[in-house]
């Protein structure tokens, strides 16, 4: 955050073509999840402030599983990938366990985005989604330009929470 050092985030640039524009915003975002969180304490990481219940590093995990969702097994085709949530506790990726590890979980977000650049890189803006619930029309098959989009909307939209929640815990602030 800007009270503990300079901001690390590489700024989008401001005349590219739509790929590199729309990659670079979402990449943007992510990196300011991650500067959002930076420099808390452990405590802090795991501390639930809002009627939600969830804490910034659950928020961190969350956005793991969102990245890996659509990149790795919508737009990639993976299987068999293991989820914490079930039909019971739809909201199960929003929680940190005592036995998971702050550095394990900011590496499982961190390794889901290089994942996630991967798999986007050998796929054309037009090219579509393979991993499609079958109680869902085939003509709303999301493009990977619209994931992108969407990924940019999500990730600037927690990093937004993460902000007020950060500021809220031990009053930092920042873009």
């Amino acid at each position: 955050m800007p009270d503990d050092g300079p901001d690390p985030r590489s700024e989008p640039p401001r005349r590219a073509g739509e790929r590199e524009t729309l990659e670079a915003f979402l990449d943007y975002y992510r990196e300011t999840v991650r500067w959002k969180v930076s420099g808390m304490s452990e405590q802090d990481l795991r501390k639930i402030i809002v009627p939600s219940g969830w804490s910034p590093l659950g928020m961190i995990k969350h956005l793991g599983y969102v990245e890996r969702s659509w990149f790795r097994v919508r737009l990639g085709g993976e299987e068999g990938l293991p989820v914490p949530w079930t039909d019971d506790d739809p909201d199960a990726d929003f929680r940190v366990e005592p036995e998971e590890a702050t550095e394990d979980i900011v590496a499982f977000y961190r390794d889901a985005c290089e994942r996630s650049r991967s798999i986007a890189a050998s796929h054309s803006l037009d090219d579509l989604v393979v991993h499609w619930p079958a109680d869902r029309p085939a003509e709303k098959r999301p493009s990977l330009r619209w994931i992108l989009v969407h990924m940019i909307e999500e990730t600037a939209r927690h990093a937004g929470h993460l902000d007020v929640v950060r500021e809220l815990i031990d009053g930092a602030t920042g873009d």
